[in-house]
């Protein structure tokens, strides 16, 4: 009875970081882990350009090398979906910063290697449900605007191409016009032609 009731008393104290930090951080630990192996193994180790995910150079951080090796093979093992872009806006929500131009690097002053602790102390944004990341908005607008660009490309091939169709159906209507004038002109003839032969019939006979 005493266990227990010790162990009810301290649960409700005890608090654990957020599944999405935990396994985030899970990741990370796991492919350092890897590339450790490999290094004793003898195994020749690529530079960060092969990495899918891995922290930066001071731990103070991590890089994701390859977003669509990252879809495909690291989401799916730890989160219930491949999406990157919702990876990123649960990153937000922690308040992780986009700290790179370059590469998608992203920071959290309590989210370091081997503080692992210090994970119980990011919380969420307390935000609007629509918030939205800067640079996934940044980009989002771009895209946004190429497509528009594109779409108004695209109209004015159309338009280009419906008048020259036009113009096209109107030369073709033309041209209709004048063979059926010639028709006529060569109908003419040959009944002028077929009257005159007849006429000379009847002046022999």
């Amino acid at each position: 009875m005493s266990k227990n009731t010790t162990t009810s008393s301290l649960s409700p104290r005890t608090k654990g970081p957020a599944p999405f930090l935990s396994k985030t951080y899970a990741l990370l630990d796991e492919g350092e882990e890897e590339e450790e192996e490999e290094e004793e193994g003898g195994a020749e180790t690529g530079n960060d350009s092969k990495k899918i995910v891995s922290w930066n150079a001071e731990g103070t951080g991590f890089v994701v090398w390859s977003p669509a090796e990252f879809s495909e093979l690291t989401l799916p093992r730890y989160f219930k979906h491949n999406n990157f872009s919702s990876f990123i806006r649960q990153l937000n929500t922690y308040g992780f910063k986009k700290t790179s131009s370059k590469r998608w690097e992203f920071k959290h002053e309590k989210f370091q290697r081997g503080y692992k602790h210090m994970l119980v102390e990011i919380t969420r944004k307390k935000t609007e449900p629509s918030v939205f990341p800067a640079f996934l908005k940044a980009s989002s607008d771009e895209d946004q605007i190429n497509d528009n660009i594109v779409v108004e490309n695209n109209c004015q091939t159309l338009m280009e191409e419906n008048e020259n169709l036009r113009r096209e159906k109107v030369e073709l209507q033309t041209q209709i016009a004048q063979f059926k004038a010639l028709e006529i002109k060569l109908l003419d003839c040959v009944a002028q032609y077929m009257g005159n032969t007849s006429h000379k019939e009847r002046r022999l006979c």
